[in-house]
């Protein structure tokens, strides 16, 4: 069943990083980061932050249902979108970094489920009205993106090597850059609020497309940069109960 408030997104992605943590899964990176995205929205609307504490949270709430069937999907041999696919096999696969891990995830559900979500709560001339409260989202996921990098250095002692590197500034990791993914998603929404219902399907396909491309980028960027990323990744925790319990912080678990 779809989650229908943000204290069950909360209660399920709870769920979610349980079971990764018993099965030693990667699935469990993007859910404890996830969680504590949510977390934040959640106390966010609580203080005030947004414009239209209710209207956000029904975004949150339509943002969030979208990974979880997607997760659901996968973990029952279903068949969820192309780009949560990457992002979901990439889980079985050891080599990228667990800053990649993270990126494919923030790729398929912003990226992607972003723009479908803001469409859908605010649909045609409605969509104008939530910009600044998409916008304040997007500030919480970039600051929190931030503090978990730093976080990650307990479990990944050499990660600092990519601002060495070039491959690392305040809103760009390997490529990925958190505002640009933030401006793709606002205008997939402003196409997706005006396109007709039997068109929609389709163009939701053509963005997955290309989503899941970059996706592929992502977590498979190549031998050159492959090779340039493998001294960071030889000194890496192989342990993924304890990546998963760095991500989830203990404050975050403690409000879950």
């Amino acid at each position: 069943m779809p989650a229908t408030n943000i204290d069950e997104v909360i209660a399920t992605l709870t769920g979610i990083i349980d079971d990764a943590r018993a099965n030693a899964s990667r699935l469990g990176y993007f859910a404890a980061l996830y969680r504590r995205v949510t977390q934040s929205v959640k106390d966010g609307i609580a203080a005030g932050r947004f414009q239209n504490g209710p209207l956000i949270e029904r975004l949150d709430v339509t943002f969030a249902n979208r990974y979880l069937d997607a997760i659901a999907k996968f973990q029952g041999g279903g068949q969820p979108t192309r780009s949560w696919a990457v992002a979901f096999r990439a889980t079985h696969d050891p080599f990228p970094l667990i800053v990649q891990q993270l990126l494919t995830g923030i790729n398929a559900h912003i990226n992607l489920d972003l723009g479908i979500a803001t469409a859908a709560v605010a649909p045609g001339d409605q969509l104008p009205g939530i910009k600044t409260d998409f916008d304040q989202i997007n500030a919480v996921l970039a600051s929190l993106v931030g503090t978990v990098e730093k976080e990650i250095a307990e479990v990944s002692p050499a990660i600092g090597l990519l601002e060495e590197l070039g491959m690392r500034t305040e809103t760009t990791i390997i490529n990925f850059d958190l505002t640009k993914a933030r401006d793709l998603a606002w205008f997939h929404a402003q196409r997706l609020a005006v396109t007709p219902a039997n068109e929609m399907d389709a163009v939701i396909a053509e963005m997955d497309l290309a989503v899941a491309a970059f996706g592929e980028l992502v977590a498979h960027p190549g031998p050159v940069i492959d090779a340039v990323l493998a001294p960071i990744r030889l000194v890496e925790s192989d342990n993924i109960r304890r990546v998963i319990d760095v991500l989830a912080s203990p404050a975050a678990a403690a409000t879950a």
